[in-house]
């Protein structure tokens, strides 16, 4: 089969190196890709926002599976415009994806189906949002209802920094037109989790478990990022919340999305706050988390194309997941200035030490070539993930490959699957 996985992220990188691992596979490319899926795929410089772009290579190429990584290109169609042209692929359709495009949207439709969550209100007015934020007190919950690549939610600790947030939304300052409406929620007190399933629209498939760190310090402080590392599996997820998530969230959303027109067929990512035996979900995303699919895809011990293929198809009802019974761990190495103005052409040492480590992977994010340098190139730059009996060893291993690696004003967690290791 020929394949081709669009996007350029460490997410896609992770896609690249576990889809390269097929037997199925006879030719893999990778649209637009980075430095790291250009040594296991054929990188094409096509954006993933370059709709049209796509479709003609996919079909002179006679590309047989797409798969899509990011958002974006979900959110604007590209797989109705590909199954349009009889072309397989894998990822929500565009009226599907809304559940991730709209956070008011997703916040309506668990409100219609029973899907447990925060108390929430939208607005697209500064004053009556300042009199929900009264009402519901401090700490508040603030979302841009679009697309925001992760960043666009803020948990407000002050009323002068809730007032500020949307006001700078609703502005157009922050956020640009996804900012243009904003959910207003309660804050949830608890432990997050990422929870991930294949659906054909009717059929659910759980992945493992995992937890990502959203902020961008240790101790979860400072502000949101699009994660700052992740591992699996995640302990907090008991064998009683794994059956409230695929029940009361997986369950009704699904359904709840088939009823409304919208049959979602992909990989639907629902974030979970646990406190106790409860369970309320933040939020979905409409395709695989990034960082929490490096981890993810290092436990699978099943070839991933077969299942890929079923849910483009239709019909997962025959399949089964196979995982390794080890833990994962993904530490995200991110340059200077990130979650804001971040500074680009650094040059990073230790790559070629760090790829000789045994269970280890250096999944690239942010990354470009510069000569023969690999440099920074983005906000998340290096994923550095590693496989190990226990979480502890995964952690060590992980942390191992962090420390062999480097560029001027990186920045990391240190304390990536310290909540799992406290279980």
């Amino acid at each position: 089969m020929k394949i081709l996985v669009i996007g350029s992220g460490g997410r896609e990188h992770a896609l690249v190196w576990k889809i390269a691992q097929s037997s199925l596979v006879t030719r893999l490319f990778c649209a637009p890709g980075n430095p790291g899926t250009a040594s296991l795929a054929e990188n094409i410089p096509l954006a993933v926002d370059d709709l049209d772009g796509l479709l003609d290579f996919a079909i002179r190429e006679g590309i047989d599976l797409t798969v899509v990584g990011p958002e974006l290109p979900l959110s604007l169609g590209l797989t109705d415009l590909f199954q349009e042209q009889g072309l397989m692929v894998f990822g929500a359709s565009k009226n599907a994806a809304i559940i991730e495009g709209s956070k008011a949207f997703s916040k309506d439709l668990m409100k219609k189906y029973g899907v447990p969550t925060a108390a929430y209100e939208v607005f697209t007015q500064v004053a009556p949002a300042v009199s929900f934020i009264d009402q519901l007190g401090i700490p508040v919950v603030i979302k841009a209802d679009g697309l925001a690549a992760g960043k666009g939610v803020i948990i407000a600790q002050s009323r002068d920094e809730a007032v500020t947030a949307v006001t700078d939304m609703l502005s157009g300052n922050a956020f640009g037109a996804a900012g243009a409406r904003v959910v207003i929620e309660e804050f949830l007190v608890g432990e997050e989790a990422s929870f991930l399933a294949f659906t054909d629209g009717t059929n659910i498939i759980p992945l493992a478990t995992a937890q990502d760190h959203k902020p961008i310090y240790d101790g979860d402080q400072g502000p949101n990022t699009g994660g700052m590392g992740a591992y699996s599996p995640a302990p907090v997820v008991t064998p009683l919340i794994h059956e409230k998530a695929m029940k009361e969230v997986m369950r009704r959303t699904v359904d709840g999305m088939a009823a409304e027109g919208r049959t979602y067929k992909g990989v639907l990512y629902a974030g979970l706050m646990i406190n106790g035996e409860e369970v309320k979900t933040l939020e979905f995303n409409a395709r695989f988390g990034d960082p929490e699919c490096q981890p993810l895809l290092m436990r699978l011990k099943s070839d991933i194309v077969p299942v890929l293929i079923a849910v483009a198809r239709g019909d997962i009802s025959g399949i089964e997941l196979q995982w390794y019974d080890d833990a994962s761990v993904c530490v995200v190495m991110a340059a200077a200035g990130y979650p804001g103005d971040v500074i680009k052409g650094d040059v990073i040492a230790g790559l070629a030490d760090a790829t000789q480590i045994d269970n280890l992977v250096i999944f690239h994010a942010g990354t470009s070539l510069k000569g023969n340098d690999c440099v920074t190139s983005g906000g998340r730059v290096l994923g550095v993930t590693a496989r190990g009996v226990t979480v502890k060893d995964a952690i060590d291993l992980a942390y191992k490959g962090v420390d062999t690696l480097s560029w001027n004003g990186v920045q990391f967690r240190k304390d990536i699957g310290s909540k799992a290791l406290n279980r």
